[in-house]
């Protein structure tokens, strides 16, 4: 199969585009969050290619993305006032709404749950497309499932070329983490997955906002995309280190001389890396900064310096490319910052932490 790259893309192309996902073709997609890998989100073949393509799961729940607020009404049993109050307040934008689905939502979308996850993107060439094509598109991120999602068409090109029919590239993704998913009942807002929509946020329109129990136990049945499979991560073993900067370059400083020490030969006290071992480091300016130049302009290290470490939403957008940059330049290693999980960075912290396999030190 040969897969199409579609660059500043005509009304007439995204009317192809359109066709070409409703007649059961799988066309990425950029939104505000990640690419996304659309299908026609009514027709159970089409989204079982998507499966195949990602190699994901069939009971993992899809996303159905559409253009307006008015387009859930088929798809839903009752659209209730919490849930209206969320989408005028946070519609179009990073907010995907799980409510019990009507019976024309196939099975294969909600992964046999009796809720449909639904999200009206904030992206003008995704919102054209969306009306184009007419029906509800599912869209999980348009990468190999395990993977870092991906954020610029380059990304979706790596893990999809040969497996779908067309890339629509519009550049980065400008916040570089997937939407916050919740659940609504009656009142109560249920958060199953943190995103760009915060707690805090939500709790501006709604009272009763809490954090789903699976997020911490991960032992449930997945209510939501992202939930109950291994997502974000990157090929190497990951650490991640949260605290104040001077104790988090410290820490860093301890492993990597940690590292080295356990690179000696024992009998001749000399380094045998005789395969060149290199070690990517995610940091704030901050930490790089307070690191020093012996180690930062070590080749021995791979430094992506994603900005302040108070500017949570630069490493929310630069994280998932940051792992893919680690994958390509082959380290063997990965040291990252954290950050503390209060606003978009307990979205973060919850993507790190998955990447880490846990392994997060707080200092």
């Amino acid at each position: 199969m040969i897969t199409q790259v579609v660059q500043e893309p005509s009304r007439g192309m995204l009317i192809q585009l359109g066709a070409a996902i409703r007649n059961g073709k799988l066309v990425a997609i950029p939104t505000e969050t990640v690419y996304g890998l659309g299908a026609n989100g009514l027709d159970p073949e089409a989204m079982d290619r998507i499966y195949a393509a990602k190699g994901r799961p069939s009971d993992n729940p899809l996303i159905l993305h559409v253009p307006d607020a008015e387009s859930i009404k088929p798809l839903v049993l009752e659209v209730t006032k919490t849930a209206q109050k969320l989408m005028d307040a946070f519609w179009p934008g990073p907010l995907t709404i799980t409510l019990p689905k009507s019976d024309l939502v196939p099975d294969r979308a909600t992964g046999g749950l009796p809720r449909v996850a639904l999200r009206c993107p904030d992206h003008a060439i995704c919102h054209e497309l969306l009306v184009a094509v007419g029906v509800p598109v599912a869209a999980p991120s348009a990468n190999i499932s395990g993977r870092p999602s991906p954020t610029t068409a380059e990304d979706v090109y790596h893990d999809m070329n040969g497996r779908i029919e067309y890339i629509l590239d519009d550049g980065p993704c400008t916040i570089g983490v997937e939407s916050t998913v919740v659940e609504v009942h009656d009142d109560a807002v249920t958060i199953l997955r943190p995103g760009g929509i915060t707690k805090e946020m939500l709790e501006t329109v709604v009272a009763h906002v809490d954090y789903d129990p699976n997020l911490v136990t991960g032992k449930t049945v997945p209510k939501a995309p992202g939930m109950k499979y291994k997502h974000y991560a990157p090929d190497s073993p990951m650490i991640t280190f949260v605290g104040d900067d001077r104790n988090v370059a410290e820490a860093i400083k301890q492993s990597l001389i940690e590292s080295d020490t356990s690179l000696l030969d024992t009998q001749t006290k000399h380094s045998i890396r005789t395969v060149q071992s290199k070690i990517g480091l995610l940091l704030s300016q901050e930490v790089f900064e307070l690191l020093g130049s012996d180690i930062t302009d070590d080749k021995q290290y791979y430094c992506i310096v994603y900005g302040s470490s108070l500017d949570y939403v630069a490493l929310a957008h630069s994280f998932y490319k940051s792992l893919l940059l680690f994958n390509e330049a082959g380290v063997t290693r990965i040291l990252a910052q954290g950050v503390l999980s209060e606003g978009i960075g307990v979205a973060i912290m919850n993507r790190m932490e998955k990447a880490s396999n846990k392994h997060v030190i707080y200092v």
